[in-house]
């Protein structure tokens, strides 16, 4: 069962509550609400329970990694991309298996859902998931405290990943989820990079501290925007964008957050008109399926993590004066119908009858949940509300 936070409703259903137009905070945070977040530091302050022992749970996780080794793609221990350079990214596709009928193994063959335990050997996206998670809870620890050691500790793993010349990954995924006698890389590995997401609103915490220079923010600034280019220029960048399902949205999200964190609104504006709106009737059924997920092995895993990805975009368009929240195409899908039909599974009131080969977790329908429920009114008995910091 979900975390208690959210909700437990006796009737699964979800009703719009009639939006009111935002303004645009006047801080640099992107994915979070800055407001909210000024609020929930005044709470802090007073000593507001729910908070306070959520921020006390950051700042164990903060003590501890101030003695975390930093991290880098260039860490590299099992072997180089093809080009031969260590600041390039490489993955292995995490579905594919060595074909068991020839010698070599190649091509390999596609077992959806199944980890070829073989992607452990390669250690660039655990680097990756190691600097968003990370520096973006030092620095949230940093914004409650103003101890200047969690600043400093992240400024310097920014520093390790993105600049340092030794160290720096550089700003592009060709190599991604290549699939041995296939490909090299392929667009589906973009979706690795989607945690990046975070950094700008770890930027936007660490904003005052005095480990956080100028050239530091320029420098991160200028390696986005170097991926930013090749996201939408290079033929995996295009091939991704052009996934229909949750790998297109994932893509979306980023280019979105990544153009909104540079600036550049008149491009983030674009994508959420001209392609992200459009998805929603390929991936969207009237009553609030997902088919392109429910047709995985990991259909639970798959929607939930789609659907969260929406309501991120969502969060984003809001900030562009879009309203997806409430947004239906003329065949009635959105994002409240889609939420709607999950909760009954969530609760338990009625059995997934979809494949799911991994068991079925929470952590993304909880995270949808908090992100959701100041645009729909949740009916039922809500036995407590204690927000998730981070989400």
């Amino acid at each position: 069962m979900f975390k208690k936070y959210c909700l437990l409703v006796t009737v699964a259903l979800l009703y719009a509550v009639a939006s009111q137009a935002q303004v645009k905070p006047a801080n640099k945070f992107i994915l979070l609400n800055g407001n909210t977040l000024a609020a929930y530091k005044q709470q802090y302050k007073a000593g507001d329970d729910c908070i306070t022992k959520q921020v006390k749970a950051l700042l164990k996780q903060a003590d501890t990694l101030l003695k975390a080794e930093n991290c880098s793609v260039t860490f590299k221990k099992a072997k180089l991309p093809p080009s031969g350079d260590k600041h390039d990214y490489m993955s292995l596709a995490p579905y594919w298996w060595p074909d068991t009928t020839r010698a070599d193994g190649k091509p390999y063959i596609r077992r959806d859902g199944r980890v070829n335990p073989e992607k452990y050997l390669l250690h660039d996206r655990d680097q990756i998931g190691r600097i968003e998670d990370e520096v973006r809870k030092l620095g949230a620890a940093y914004y409650f405290t103003g101890n200047e050691a969690y600043a400093q500790k992240a400024v310097t793993m920014l520093k390790v990943f993105f600049l340092d010349a030794d160290t720096k990954m550089n700003p592009n995924l060709n190599y991604a989820q290549y699939i041995p006698g296939i490909n090299d890389g392929r667009g589906i590995g973009i979706i690795e990079t989607a945690g990046l997401i975070n950094i700008p609103d770890a930027m936007a915490f660490l904003q005052g501290s005095k480990s956080l220079n100028a050239d530091v923010n320029s420098g991160i600034k200028k390696w986005f925007k170097d991926y930013l280019t090749w996201l939408q220029t290079s033929p995996n960048g295009i091939a991704e964008s052009r996934e229909k399902n949750n790998h297109g949205t994932i893509y979306d999200l980023q280019v979105i957050d990544f153009a909104m964190y540079l600036g550049d609104d008149a491009l983030a504006n674009s994508i959420l008109q001209k392609q992200t709106i459009p998805r929603m009737e390929v991936q969207f059924t009237a009553d609030g399926k997902q088919p392109l997920e429910l047709a995985r092995t990991k259909s639970w895993g798959y929607s939930n993590m789609n659907l969260l990805a929406w309501c991120r975009l969502a969060v984003l368009a809001e900030k562009q004066n879009i309203n997806l929240w409430q947004y239906q195409t003329k065949s009635g899908k959105g994002i409240q119908k889609c939420i709607n039909w999950l909760i009954p599974f969530a609760l338990k009131q009625q059995e997934w009858a979809y494949e799911q080969i991994e068991k079925i977790g929470y952590n993304d329908f909880n995270a949808i949940i908090d992100l959701s429920k100041d645009h729909y009114k949740f009916t039922g008995d809500i036995v407590e509300q204690c927000p998730g910091l981070l989400h």
